[in-house]
């Protein structure tokens, strides 16, 4: 069940100021994957960056909150809790801290979603160095009074998956399945879970980008879908709307309130975003929804491409003409072919990279395992680097998803002197990575580039 297509100017909108959209974003120093835009019911635009696809899954990071938000909206409407009820409520001895401060016991569900839960910081680090995270959330100090300002919480959300399982019997996954994807018609839809079998909620969610896009429609709709009310109207408007100030967030699109896990944003706008660029942003004033996925380093640059060359567009004002790239595509690296390299195996303790071995053959081209997967040192478990444009790997166990798709990855790599420089894209989210590598006096040093991560994005580190 797809959206249906429709040329732009059938909707009211100039094809030429979409192409100068789509111009914009190809010239951005922001790096874009996946763009859908739906105008009046009607996908007007699709552009995918080669060899990104628009019907691959992506990982979304953060979006993932505003699902989990949608979730909570069906069970309050099934009877299954109140938004007022308190968190402690929906725990036991075996995870509820022999004290519970009064702060802790104010808690309720409305403050876990609307992230005023009274914590001073994000709180997700702290419960993913356990297995247990429900018990390393009720047992943190609440520093504040909930429904103190907003401090933005992954944590939080991932109490709102617990207690949904607590009460319906169901992963967050699952409780969605049939209420929200499969009417939907979403079929692809992967979350990932926690140790203790917890869907993680405020992160982990997998879409294709039309999936994301269908989201926003049944958000601009009320949360009616092919005539059938699939999420209540006043959820909708609750969760969309200013519950809590955010005024103190950096940049102007994160200043306009936070409501039920989503954003507020300027043109009045609400949104759902994730880490490096994913968003679903709902433009009601022009009956549009933009779905875009990317590896933006500065998520407000991105934003602020969208509003000074797609708002025009929407806008119906003359814009420049700019003609849309022949191919839109983020070219492989390219250079010599490299060196012949010693054969031999490198391997690297911890690192922001997570690169853990390094064999540069003879023939130039090299062999590259990391941390990050879950990979072990055996020679048939990793990835092949070598010259002539993106080279599709086949799938590691470790690339697999739930389901069993394989997750597609590229590499290439080309030489620079006495340098292999080897580059990997991820494309079932938005990481990729450089890595000049030279041997001297029996070892490998590597400087590492990341596009975009939580960590330092630029690291040297020298074989063991």
């Amino acid at each position: 069940m797809s959206l249906p297509r429709s040329a732009a100017e059938d909707q009211g909108l100039s094809g030429a100021a979409i192409d100068a959209f789509v111009a914009a974003l190809d010239a951005s120093d922001q790096e874009f994957h996946t763009v859908t835009l739906v105008r009046h019911g009607q996908i007007v635009l699709e552009a995918e960056w080669t060899p990104y696809r628009l019907t691959d899954r992506h990982l979304l990071y953060s979006v993932s909150k505003s699902f989990t938000s949608t979730a909570i909206g069906l069970a309050v409407d099934a009877g299954l809790f109140s938004i007022d009820d308190k968190v402690v409520s929906f725990f036991g001895p075996e995870d509820l801290p022999e004290t519970i401060s009064d702060n802790l016991a104010a808690m309720s569900i409305r403050h876990l979603l609307t992230m005023s839960t009274g914590h001073a910081e994000d709180t997700v680090q702290k419960l993913q160095r356990g297995e247990r995270m429900v018990q390393a959330f009720l047992s943190l100090d609440v520093e504040h009074e909930p429904g103190a300002p907003f401090v933005y919480n992954s944590g939080a959300t991932y109490m709102l998956s617990a207690i949904l399982q607590k009460v319906s019997g169901e992963t967050l996954l699952q409780y969605l399945q049939s209420r929200l994807f499969e009417p939907l018609g979403i079929t692809e839809a992967t979350w990932g879970s926690s140790k203790e079998g917890i869907t993680f909620g405020g992160w982990g969610l997998s879409l294709s980008t039309e999936s994301m896009a269908k989201f926003g429609q049944l958000l601009l709709q009320h949360g009616v879908w092919e005539g059938k009310q699939l999420v209540p109207a006043e959820w909708v408007e609750a969760a969309t709307s200013k519950q809590v100030s955010n005024a103190h967030e950096g940049n102007p699109d994160a200043q306009q309130g936070y409501g039920f896990q989503f954003w507020r944003g300027r043109h009045n706008t609400y949104r759902a975003d994730g880490a490096f660029g994913q968003f679903i942003i709902v433009i009601p004033e022009y009956d549009a929804v933009l779905a875009v996925t990317s590896a933006s380093a500065d998520m407000q640059a991105a934003q602020v491409v969208f509003w000074d060359h797609l708002l025009p567009a929407l806008e119906g004002k003359e814009v420049p003409v700019v003609a849309r790239p022949e191919r839109l595509e983020l070219p492989a690296p390219t250079g010599p072919a490299p060196q012949a390299g010693d054969g031999q195996t490198y391997t690297f303790g911890e690192n922001p990279g997570f690169l853990q071995a390094v064999r540069w053959d003879a023939d130039g081209s090299a062999y590259f395992t990391f941390f990050e997967f879950g990979q072990d040192k055996a020679e048939d478990n990793g990835y092949v680097f070598a010259p002539g444009g993106w080279n599709e790997q086949p799938g590691l166990a470790s690339d697999v998803d739930v389901d069993g798709t394989q997750h597609r990855v590229v590499t290439t790599a080309f030489g620079d002197g006495d340098s292999l420089v080897a580059t990997i894209r991820w494309l079932a989210g938005p990481h990729a990575a450089d890595f000049r590598c030279r041997i001297a006096d029996g070892r490998m040093t590597v400087q590492g580039r990341l596009n975009v991560s939580f960590a330092p994005t630029e690291f040297t580190i020298v074989s063991e």
